[in-house]
């Protein structure tokens, strides 16, 4: 009796979505896009400055905001 052969696997999932929501792009960790200055009791923290620092939340200079 002839072996059938397997399924072929599942096709890969799709990459994950980048956010498109109201976070800036400075920051890694999702700091809202906001027309007014932000502090960090504004922000989920810790998060990681990756581009300018546009809300002055990493007083270390450290790359690590609110921790």
């Amino acid at each position: 009796m002839p072996v059938e052969p397997p399924p072929p696997p599942p096709p890969p999932a799709p990459p994950a979505q980048p956010r498109t929501s109201d976070c800036n792009p400075n920051y890694s960790g999702c700091v809202p896009n906001s027309p007014v200055d932000l502090d960090c009791p504004d922000v989920d923290g810790p998060v990681r400055v990756i581009g300018s620092d546009v809300y002055r939340l990493d007083r270390e200079g450290d790359g690590v905001a609110c921790e």
